[in-house]
């Protein structure tokens, strides 16, 4: 199995980490990793699926699946 590239890393990394105060986050995926927030989302909802992500960072990962499969669920 392929490991998943630097900026996948960086994506799972950055999730991992917590932030104070509003727009802290957004702030962080745009001066460390250089994305757009949309961008970043887009990637990181691609990397819960991906079976490397979660061999990579399987505590970050399964929480993210199970906040993203709680939020399906309420709707």
């Amino acid at each position: 199995m392929e490991e998943l590239n630097p900026r996948e890393k960086a994506v799972l990394a950055l999730e991992g980490r917590s932030f104070s105060g509003p727009g802290a986050k957004e702030r962080a995926i745009r001066e460390q990793l250089g994305l757009a927030p949309v961008r970043y989302y887009q990637l990181l909802n691609a990397l819960l699926d991906d079976p490397r992500a979660l061999a990579h960072a399987p505590v970050t990962v399964n929480r993210l699946r199970r906040v993203r499969d709680s939020r399906r669920a309420e709707r």
